[in-house]
């Protein structure tokens, strides 16, 4: 399964810390160019850093903000489900 098979998008703007509005400047939006360019199992490796990294550093910069952040990739990566 592709990534554009399930609902990821959601309302930005600028003063949201998860989905500010300039991961969408331009044509394509910054996650949609990510997962064209990854394979099914690149992408899924992809998301799984991206939860690392925000529950990671959550103690130590952004708290709950990291915390929602991983979520958010976390909802992506059971949406695409495990198998291809």
């Amino acid at each position: 399964m592709r990534v554009k098979e399930f609902e990821y998008h959601i309302e930005q703007d600028e003063d949201d810390a998860i989905n500010p509005a300039h991961y969408t400047a331009g044509e394509v939006e910054c996650f949609d160019a990510i997962a064209s360019a990854l394979n099914h199992d690149e992408l899924r490796g992809y998301l799984k850093g991206q939860v690392i990294k925000y529950t990671w550093r959550e103690g130590h910069k952004n708290g709950d903000e990291d915390l929602k952040k991983a979520q958010w990739y976390i909802e992506r990566l059971i949406a695409m489900g495990d198998a291809e």
